[in-house]
């Protein structure tokens, strides 16, 4: 071939490269929304499962997704692993029950990774699948099912799943049913679902065993996220809203105690949520649980105080310089606890910082729990038809508290 000729086919070559990456380019990237996520931390003895169960195993967890769509992706996470987590094969499907093991056998679909049937997840690290069509309605339930060859050096967990989880030998992925499943309440290594939309935004909800949902039974969805997500569904205007449940059960604002403390995971489970818009934060009432016992100095106290404002400050302004809104949701009376006394001091701290939730400006709007909640005979206790213990609010105070939330906080201004 003459050179003339070689360089004309070499620049059709040329151009037609460039049109292909210049097409793809010009393609507008697909948009990942958050549709259900679980704070992570390192399981307590008691609700990690011994080794040998996660040796050579298939877990299958059953979770309940927030807004639905035609394709979606998952997270899995070895955030708290201390060694490499390897992931031997993962299938996800709808649940054919959710306090059951049975999934939908023709929605079921393997997962990849970069793809990849398997992977390899870094000491430390989450990692996304490749995307995966299948059709995921609105508060529908999903059965994620991984297969593990050996067991995390260290677990990452979500103790307070109120869902069940499923546990066999051996690779079991793409079963229908796991009949003879051992089973626990708690969710491992498995940190998100997100949604493809173009138009769907997330509300985060970040807290304590109120928000974990502390009293709810397994596999029911009665936790008062539940209730909101319920009542965000059902009305036009707040549709295409996620609503992730960012609870943790015995988490506090300043300190670490069962989890990291809410202003360390504020990041990771607030800010990096794709999508997210609002944030509800309802915490402080096991900090103020510190106060329960002799009294401490006025300087320790005021320092208490102002490390407490301090935090949420922190979170509100982290939150507005990425565009996310800020909703303080006021700290309920926990006067009929067997866990905690409300002293003098501590009730004195806790009104202080809900009159500093209320105060205008600090935060973008308010959820007043503890107006609604309280019991006008004594606000230092829960009303008796939404208490649970004294400290958690009934299943009944779940659908009050969601009941009590204007869903014009989330529509489009």
């Amino acid at each position: 071939m003459e050179s003339a000729t070689v360089m004309r086919v070499l620049r059709q070559i040329l151009l037609v490269s460039l049109l292909v990456v210049g097409s793809a380019a010009s393609a507008a990237p697909t948009r990942w929304v958050a549709s259900w996520a679980s704070a992570q931390q390192v399981p307590e003895e008691r609700n990690a499962l011994p080794g040998e169960d996660l040796h050579d195993a298939t877990l299958r967890q059953v979770v309940r997704v927030s807004l639905g769509g035609e394709q979606i992706r998952l997270k899995l996470s070895n955030l708290f692993g201390t060694a490499p987590l390897a992931v031997g094969g993962v299938h996800v499907a709808r649940s054919a029950d959710p306090a059951s093991a049975r999934i939908v056998p023709e929605s079921a679909r393997p997962v990849t990774f970069n793809g990849q049937a398997g992977i390899t997840i870094p000491a430390g690290a989450e990692y996304l699948s490749d995307p995966i069509s299948l059709d995921v309605p609105a508060m529908s339930h999903l059965a994620v099912s991984m297969y593990l060859p050996e067991a995390p050096a260290r677990q990452t967990s979500h103790p307070g799943s109120r869902a069940t989880t499923y546990f066999v030998h051996g690779n079991s992925i793409a079963a229908a049913d796991l009949p003879d499943a051992g089973e626990v309440a708690h969710w491992y290594q498995l940190s998100g679902v997100q949604v493809a939309s173009p138009d769907a935004e997330a509300v985060v909800a970040i807290g304590d065993s109120i928000t974990d949902g502390y009293g709810v039974s397994p596999d029911t969805d009665q936790r008062w996220t539940d209730f909101l997500l319920a009542r965000l569904q059902a009305d036009p205007e707040t549709r295409e809203l996620a609503l992730l449940n960012q609870g943790m059960g015995g988490n506090r604002v300043l300190q670490d105690g069962l989890g990291p403390n809410a202003l360390s995971r504020f990041e990771r489970d607030v800010i990096a949520q794709p999508g997210v818009r609002s944030f509800i934060i309802l915490e402080g009432v096991n900090d103020l649980g510190g106060l329960s016992g002799p009294p401490i100095s006025p300087e320790a106290e005021a320092e208490f105080l102002a490390n407490m404002i301090g935090a949420y400050r922190q979170m509100v302004m982290r939150a507005r310089e990425h565009g996310i809104r800020a909703i303080g949701a006021t700290i309920m009376p926990y006067g009929g606890s067997g866990l905690y006394r409300a002293t003098a001091q501590s009730e004195g701290v806790r009104q202080a910082i809900n009159e500093w939730i209320r105060a205008p400006g600090n935060f973008d709007a308010v959820i007043d729990f503890d107006a609604i909640m309280r019991d006008p005979n004594d606000p230092t206790r829960l009303r008796a038809e939404v208490d649970n213990d004294g400290l958690h609010p009934s299943i009944a105070g779940y659908k009050a508290m969601a009941d009590a939330v204007p869903l014009a906080l989330f529509e489009e201004d």
